[in-house]
């Protein structure tokens, strides 16, 4: 069936979760950037592969849940594909992915009840869209059935990073689906290996298919205080800019539990659907590897990289140029602000090197070294006991938030581009090469008039530089 007949036959909204860290992938994907807002495969994000795919099915315009802080993100990422139409439904705490469904089931089912809902999330890697197409045709007729249907993918190696599905019968009310005869949790190596040879099993992808009242119906059957709560946060919630703003007292009284947990695991209308899309969740730097375009050593390279005498790595820069020489089976990820050097079969390791980061207190586990906003964003290029050096970068026609700070004074350098700069009750026009100083305590404000991008050099100085000493007075971003 084409992408074509496959929206006339049934009404498929696409759900995108983008709630993950990604802390496998570190240093690259950090919590403040994680790994689905990066062009890890091609010249576009995994987000913006994932909601592309709908585009091509000619599906409903996509619901993506997402958290507060990467919601200009999201919305900038979308734009600039040309998916103007989505809804970006914030949540206001993390709760795991059953009470995100249930959020994204709710706002569907207001206008569609019978409309199906094609879950996943953002930062899963498919080859074959034809082949992926196909497959969820058949899915989205076993769920208009009224079953909870996931797409079975087919093992290609014992895999421990994921969990696995044991197919039973096939169904008799619809072609090409299969009973759920159970779940299993991610196995062992030496269980992995068994499981790959036994055609029953295939891996869990996390992609489910069903009607948004056959949702709702499960989730309150099996979890009725998601469903009571879930139902008011979506009944409250309020209407910031483009986004959609879940009421947080009602959704933070929803139990924290995904939906395999929730629903999946528990009903007996689960289904699954044979999966032969080349799909990988990419959860690690060695599954990246093997996904990716390799050279005539088995190298994947990105970035500013010499290799010599190295065979079967993956070698990525964002930051200085790096040289590997003489080795195998490693994988080197460097950014601006960190270097990650493992081999290929402890890439599932780097997770624990976060947590450890993470106790030490170190602030790159979590973050990296250029924070984007709505507006742009800035990076930090010395830091000293009383002062700091930034690089400032706002797009064009875009406006920083009216402010004002107590502990710190600022000099703007303007190095390309022209600034708007407010200055308590003066507005001033600063060109390339001007400058302006800025007090302590006084109310300001940037903005970038032109069509070309605007960059300053910003130095503070003061006895405290942290970024929470922001007082905001106005803001175009509704952020105050």
């Amino acid at each position: 069936m084409s992408p074509a007949s496959l929206i006339t036959t049934h009404r498929i909204v696409p759900v995108i979760l983008s709630g993950g860290s990604g802390s496998r992938l570190w240093p690259v994907s950090r919590s403040s950037f994680p790994k689905q807002f990066w062009p890890l495969l091609t010249d576009k994000t995994l987000l913006q592969e994932t909601a592309l795919r709908g585009e091509a099915a000619g599906l409903e315009p996509p619901i993506v849940v997402c958290n507060e802080a990467h919601r200009f993100i999201i919305a900038e990422q979308l734009r600039a594909i040309g998916v103007d139409k989505a809804r970006i439904v914030l949540e206001p705490s993390a709760r795991n992915s059953a009470p995100a469904i249930a959020a994204a089931a709710f706002l569907v089912a207001e206008q569609a009840p019978d409309a199906i809902l094609w879950v996943m999330a953002a930062d899963a890697a498919i080859t074959d869209l034809n082949a992926l197409f196909a497959t969820l045709s058949v899915a989205a007729d076993t769920a208009a059935k009224g079953y909870v249907t996931i797409f079975g993918v087919e093992p290609t190696k014992p895999e421990t990073g994921y969990g696995y599905i044991e197919r039973g019968n096939l169904l008799e009310d619809v072609t090409g689906a299969f009973q759920v005869s159970r779940f299993m949790e991610k196995p062992d190596l030496a269980s992995a290996a068994k499981l790959v040879q036994d055609t029953r099993y295939s891996w869990n992808s996390g992609m489910f298919v069903a009607r948004a009242d056959t949702l709702l119906r499960e989730i309150e059957t099996f979890e009725p205080d998601i469903h009571t709560n879930v139902a008011q946060a979506v009944a409250l919630r309020k209407t910031d800019l483009d986004f959609e703003r879940l009421d947080p007292e009602a959704f933070s009284r929803s139990p924290d539990i995904s939906i395999d947990y929730a629903v999946a695991e528990r009903t007996s209308h689960a289904a699954v659907v044979p999966a032969r899309f080349g799909w990988s969740d990419i959860g690690s730097w060695d599954a990246l590897w093997e996904i990716s375009p390799k050279d005539e050593s088995g190298n994947v390279t990105s970035g500013d990289v010499f290799l010599d005498e190295t065979r079967n790595c993956y070698v990525r820069s964002d930051g200085p140029v790096t040289t590997v020489m003489g080795v195998e089976d490693l994988v080197v990820a460097v950014t601006e602000d960190a270097v990650m050097v493992s081999h290929r079969d402890r890439a599932q390791d780097v997770k624990k090197m976060v947590t450890r980061l993470t106790a030490a207190g170190r602030a790159e586990a979590s973050a990296h070294n250029r924070m984007y906003r709505p507006w742009g964003f800035y990076e930090s290029l010395i830091q000293g006991d009383r002062f700091q050096v930034k690089r400032i970068h706002v797009d064009p026609g875009h406006t920083l938030s009216l402010q004002k700070h107590f502990h710190r004074a600022e000099h703007w350098v303007v190095v390309a581009g022209t600034a708007v700069v407010t200055r308590d009750s003066d507005e001033i026009i600063i060109r390339e090469n001007e400058s302006i100083y800025l007090p302590l305590g006084c109310t300001h404000r940037l903005a970038n008039p032109g069509r070309i991008p605007l960059t300053l050099i910003e130095v503070q100085s003061g006895p405290y530089l942290g970024e929470d000493d922001i007082v905001r007075l106005e803001d175009v971003y509704a952020r105050i």
